[in-house]
């Protein structure tokens, strides 16, 4: 059975990484997981259905109720930021699953990464539940339990590791494969195999070798640099340096050195740096896309306002917030780091925080909670 187990968690992995960009819609309601009781624990997830299949792999061993709430499949981050994840989601499946029957306390443990989404003081207000932030990565929920409930500052802050950047460029150079192949496969087929090869090359390289990018992104990031940054152009040169690699490659591999295939495959393979450098960075969990105008925005905060409650602390997915113990406020010791995603916004119950740029414009909080961003960064209602 565990053989079963791991061929189709591999199976079901791989096809959903290379599918990643699309919902995959899992069954909404309520699941039991372990053995749990009524002074278990009860967990909230999105119905991206890797998402779930992911969490109880990490969560092997434990008893906990678990609810799936709808996210139109996908997954809790950009479901939340964009709206598919809110209030109204968590709300249903809590009313819905008959989850109240089968506990004897009102406490929700949500992921972190869903707080750009829903509002916890609404879903304590409208129904008497009170929700508790998990850990962003899923392996981390079991020194979560163990812990009580507390989550330590390394729980809380999202990064963007080896293993993601691979998903990452799998699903990018799939997605560029369906674009491309349909075109140069019938018209050059003795070439197609090592076109895969040059597109998946591509973007691989390109993302494992992010932590050297990220440097130059974040200097400009904190300049408030808008779109095709030098850092974008630097991002080319050396991606250009990867597709040369490939050209040459071919030229070996098929002995050819006909200036038009030559030409052809330049060309193409310069089309492919130009699309695997313009979502580079709305490919990661650390940086805006370039498309987003939020990025040229910084969280203010209102001190007047601010009660010092901490929530902003505990949502904050980049660790951008310090208490001032003396004055009991909030401060922004990392706000150079912070990636616009309004969770702490959405949050505060005092309004303390909203957008602002260097012209002085801002985004209030109801706005930031109304309004959420669709695919090109525009907030929509």
């Amino acid at each position: 059975m565990r053989l079963f187990y791991y061929i189709y968690y591999g199976f079901i992995t791989i096809l959903e990484t290379l599918m990643r960009m699309f919902p995959f819609p899992a069954k909404t309601g309520y699941q039991k997981v372990g053995k749990p009781d009524e002074d278990s624990p009860v967990l909230l997830t999105c119905n991206f259905h890797l998402t779930i299949l992911r969490l109880k792999k990490a969560t092997r061993g434990l008893n906990y109720h678990l609810l799936v709430a709808n996210s139109k499949g996908i997954n809790v981050w950009c479901a939340a930021t964009g709206g598919h994840f809110n209030d109204h989601s968590v709300i249903s499946v809590i009313k819905l699953s008959g989850i109240e029957n089968k506990v004897n306390h009102k406490k929700i443990i949500l992921p972190q990464l869903a707080a750009p989404g829903v509002e916890a003081k609404e879903i304590q207000k409208r129904i008497g539940w009170k929700v508790l932030w998990g850990p962003v990565d899923l392996k981390d929920i079991p020194e979560f339990f163990e812990t009580n409930f507390e989550k330590t500052d390394p729980m809380k802050e999202v990064k963007f590791k080896l293993i993601q950047r691979i998903e990452m460029a799998i699903m990018w150079s799939f997605l560029a494969s369906i674009v491309v192949m349909p075109i140069w496969g019938p018209l050059f087929k003795l070439e197609a195999a090592f076109m895969l090869a040059q597109i998946f090359f591509i973007y691989l390289l390109s993302l494992i070798s992010f932590p050297i990018f990220e440097k130059i992104f974040q200097k400009e990031v904190e300049k408030k640099k808008a779109f095709f940054t030098v850092g974008n152009l630097i991002v080319v040169l050396i991606n250009l340096i990867y597709a040369t690699i490939g050209v040459v490659l071919y030229v070996i591999v098929y002995q050819k050195d006909y200036s038009w295939i030559l030409l052809r495959w330049c060309i193409v393979s310069f089309l492919l740096v130009l699309l695997a450098n313009m979502e580079l960075k709305g490919s990661t969990p650390t940086y805006k896309s370039d498309s987003h105008a939020d990025k040229l925005f910084d969280v203010g905060i209102d001190f007047e306002r601010c009660r010092g409650t901490g929530i902003c602390i505990d949502v904050c997915p980049r660790n951008c917030y310090k208490m001032d113990t003396e004055k009991n406020k909030i401060t922004m010791p990392r706000q150079k780091y912070c990636v616009q995603c309004g969770a702490c916004i959405v949050q505060c119950p005092f309004d303390a925080l909203y957008f602002i740029n260097r012209k002085g414009d801002t985004i209030n909080p109801s706005t930031v909670r109304k309004f959420k961003l669709n695919l090109m960064g525009k907030r929509v209602d």
